[in-house]
């Protein structure tokens, strides 16, 4: 899914990064533990987090994630929106609760981060 279809879907805002909203997200996460980001996503993932600190923005590099969504509106400080645009990590705002945000995109047909069989 075109990180621009998430957009409409989420009616999120960008923050920054609108040139690169062709990009596609394979799958989504929706955590606010950058350890299981790390641990659990899968490359050109879409994260969802109410996190707004710099650890994200590192956490997405390293995990080669399509992009970030703040959750219930929560936006995050100039510092880290100036270091996603740096490394060019695309970040969008939602005023979405995050349950709902990763109910309307998987509703939609993205993926999760991991299958039923993955998960057993």
């Amino acid at each position: 899914m075109k990180l621009a279809e998430i957009r409409k879907l989420l009616d999120a805002e960008v923050l920054c990064g609108m040139e690169w909203l062709d990009r596609e997200a394979k799958s989504a996460c929706g955590s606010d533990l950058m350890s299981d980001v790390l641990a659990f996503t899968k490359e050109r993932a879409i994260l969802l987090t109410g996190l707004t600190n710099i650890q994200v923005i590192r956490t997405a590099e390293m995990s080669d994630l399509a992009g970030i969504i703040f959750v219930r509106g929560k936006r995050p400080g100039p510092e880290v929106i100036v270091m996603a645009r740096e490394m060019g990590i695309p970040l969008l705002l939602t005023n979405r609760q995050m349950y709902e945000a990763c109910g309307v995109l998987f509703k939609d047909g993205l993926a999760g981060s991991s299958t039923k069989e993955e998960a057993l």
